[in-house]
Parts: structure tokens; sequence; C-alpha cells
């Protein structure tokens, strides 16, 4: 009888806010680093960068090289602030970053990982419904759209595991320690109710610096918010997720 394939070692961490003017380069060369030696893929949950600028993302990939392991990535709401994100994620994936999109996928081990950015919108019976003036009608259709790059990357992988990389919460659980009047403009149940018609091993996200490490979706899938900044206070020695899948 064969053995069971070695269990895949994800690291997980988001919001690393990346800025021009930062002086955390040095840190995030150290975070990489100790990553490497422990993991065996890292996956960023947006907001690389604060301004979403090309030399933000620049920076960002400098420090990426001391990363050993492969890199998967989905942007963040800051990515997206001054209209370059496409230049993020062209200059990420020069330097060998996957970012994750309905399109792109990525596979190692046997296991696949598909992702998206998200949107807000609210969970279960409080979700936003496209009802009343455009505007409101246009930001569920962002939280639907979002849904469905989701899950079409989903549908194209063909992995006996798989793993979901967002930004945005798909449940409230993780957003627990955040102030409730913002939980909707923090995450979507439209995003766990994609993951839920998948067999999906786990879910990364950020975007909660003040959120709960760990919860799970209605089918009982779980979840982990590792935004930098939560990782610090729940396990500064080690401020980022680490799952094998």
């Amino acid at each position: 009888m064969s053995e069971n394939p070695p269990r895949l070692r994800v690291a997980a961490v988001g919001d690393l806010h990346v800025h021009q003017n930062s002086s955390e380069g040095e840190g995030l060369q150290s975070l990489f680093e100790r990553i490497s030696q422990n993991a065996d893929v890292l996956a960023l949950c947006g907001d690389l960068t604060h301004l979403g600028l090309r030399e933000e993302a620049e920076l960002l990939l400098n420090e990426l090289r001391a990363c050993r392991v492969p890199v998967v990535a989905v942007l963040g709401n800051h990515d997206h602030q001054s209209g370059q994100a496409d230049d993020v994620k062209k200059v990420l994936r020069a330097g060998k970053v996957v970012v994750l999109e309905e399109t792109e996928t990525f596979q190692l081990n046997g296991v696949g990982f598909a992702g998206t950015k998200g949107f807000g919108g609210g969970f279960d019976k409080h979700m936003l419904a496209p009802f009343g003036e455009d505007s409101i009608k246009q930001f569920v259709t962002e939280a639907v759209n979002e849904s469905l790059r989701l899950e079409v990357a989903l549908n194209s992988l063909r992995t006996e595991k798989t793993v979901v990389v967002l930004h945005y919460s798909p449940i409230a659980a993780t957003l627990i320690g955040e102030p409730p009047e913002i939980f909707p403009f923090l995450g979507s149940s439209r995003l766990a109710e994609t993951i839920d018609h998948f067999d999906v091993n786990a879910v990364f996200h950020g975007h909660a610096h003040h959120g709960t490490f760990e919860g799970k979706t209605m089918k009982g899938t779980p979840v982990y918010n590792c935004c930098l900044h939560l990782m610090q206070n729940v396990t500064p020695e080690q401020p980022y997720a680490l799952v094998e899948i």
C-alpha cells in the first residue's frame, strides 16, 4: 500500500500595505525568509500596497526576493486606490508571483489555488439586495461578479484539494472585533455561497485588521483571517497563518 502524499504547508498573510516611504522592508525580508523555512507556498491576501502604486509593487517585489517558495496573490481595495491595479499585477507577475483570477489558478503537489479580491455586501439574511437606486444595484452587482469570478476559477481546477485566497471575508465570524456597523464593507456571504458549492479545504483572507483569526462557512470549510496586523497580535512569534492542506 502506498503512503499518503505529504501535506502541503500553506503560509498566508495579507495587508502588508507596502508604502513608498515605508521603513518596513527589513521586517518583510525577515518574514519572507521565515516563511520559506516553514512553508511550501505563500499566499498574499490583498492590500499588498498602500496606495496601489506601481512603485510600491516594485518595493514589495524587491522584498519578496527573500522568499524561496512559490507565491500566489490577490489584490485588495488599497491596490486599486490609484487606478494602477493592472500595473501592480504586471509588476508582480514579472517577479513570478501568480496573481489569482478567474482565468489564472495555481497548482502544487495536488493542491489547487483559486482566488479573487471579493467585495462587500453583508452576510446571511442581512445581505444587501439589488433593489432601489442604481448605485445600490451596482454595488450588489460588483459583489455578485466577484463571486462569479471565483466560481469560474474553482470550476477550472481538477485537483484533489483546493485552497481559496481572498481579500474580503466570506463569513462574519472572522470579522468579530471590528465595529459591527462596518461588517457589510468587509465582506459578503455571496463568496461563502460559491465556496460551499465546492469541496474547498481552506480559505484565507485579510482586510479585517481587528477581526478574529478563524471561523467556518456553513458547510464547515475553515476560514482564516491572516491580516498581518491581526497575526502580529495573535501569534507575534509567527505573524502569518500556517496551515497544512
